[in-house]
């Protein structure tokens, strides 16, 4: 399957199992904190079998989320990119820190 039809496969799988029309736009969120919570798990196993699981499985809640809310992944992603695509920042201890964040940790030192 094309990425486009795993996502229609992931909401009809929703739909079927009653998540659509039942859960919370928070539990969905709550959802994808624990999938996110297992990532880290398993990095910090380095265990790329379950690793490839997680992301799967925040990916299906992200999909989920986006359809409760009436946008898709396609249009959130785009979105994200537009604002970063723009941003300035450097590479601290191992994270991107974007420069105004940078300038506000730092300012008066």
């Amino acid at each position: 399957m094309d990425y486009f039809e795993l996502e229609c496969a992931v909401e009809e799988w929703a739909k079927e199992k009653g998540i659509l029309d039942n859960a919370t736009t928070i539990q969905q969120a709550i959802k994808t904190q624990e999938e996110l919570i297992e990532l880290l798990c398993a990095i910090d196993n380095d265990d790329r079998e379950e690793i490839i699981d997680a992301i799967g499985d925040i990916m299906v809640t992200l999909i989920i989320q986006a359809k409760m809310q009436s946008v898709t992944i396609e249009e959130c992603l785009e979105s994200a990119y537009n604002v970063i695509s723009k941003r300035t920042g450097k590479m601290v201890n191992g994270l991107f820190v974007k420069d105004e964040v940078w300038k506000k940790q730092n300012s008066g030192k």
